[in-house]
């Protein structure tokens, strides 16, 4: 299974940037890395939920990056999720910014909260819509919980199933929702977490 080829040169650029990232988030993602590789190493599947307010921006892109990360490095077992403290929408601002990078979206339709299939390659893709992260289709049990935004960090107090809960938190582009900053600011945060998600990823023996 090939990534598409925008995908592809998307993440081939990207990764001749990781020295961009400040060595303090290193440390942290490296605690991912750490996570992923004993999972790899003892053969059991890698489950990893990213979790923000409203499961509505970055922690789709956590998951979206997830998964892309582990098809770009060939990691096997890899299952990525997202959930919110609250149950929202998937927002098109976010939507579109995946769109820019070369990513195939469809949705079912629905008028509220659709469910998208985001394509990015041949057989490759992930299924995201808005949900808490306790929903029935997120794991019980031995997961990564990624923690991308501080309110979520400070309002889960306590995930139950949890092996690792790490807080790789990243600022809202909602705030520039409307402006004419709106596309760059989306466009930045999608890049930081494709960055810091490939990163993670290319630590894994």
């Amino acid at each position: 299974m090939n990534l598409h080829y925008q995908i592809k040169t998307y993440c081939d650029t990207l990764t001749k940037q990781f020295d961009e990232i400040p060595n303090e988030r290193r440390a942290i993602l490296q605690k991912i890395s750490m996570y992923m590789q004993l999972k790899q190493d003892q053969d059991l599947p890698i489950h990893l939920v990213y979790i923000c307010t409203h499961n509505s921006r970055r922690s789709h892109f956590g998951q979206v990056w997830g998964a892309v990360a582990a098809a770009y490095y060939k990691v096997k077992n890899v299952s990525t999720y997202s959930g919110g403290t609250e149950a929202t929408a998937f927002n098109p601002n976010a939507i579109a910014a995946l769109q820019r990078i070369g990513f195939a979206i469809t949705h079912d339709g629905r008028p509220t909260n659709p469910v998208y299939n985001i394509h990015f390659g041949d057989g490759l893709s992930v299924t995201c819509f808005s949900k808490v992260y306790s929903d029935e289709v997120n794991p019980k049990t031995n997961f990564a919980a990624i923690m991308t935004c501080s309110d979520a960090e400070e309002n889960c107090p306590f995930i139950p199933g949890v092996e690792l809960r790490i807080g790789t938190t990243y600022d809202d582009p909602k705030a520039f929702d409307g402006t004419e900053l709106q596309n760059n600011k989306y466009d930045e945060r999608c890049r930081q977490i494709a960055l810091e998600t490939l990163y993670a990823f290319s630590l894994i023996n």
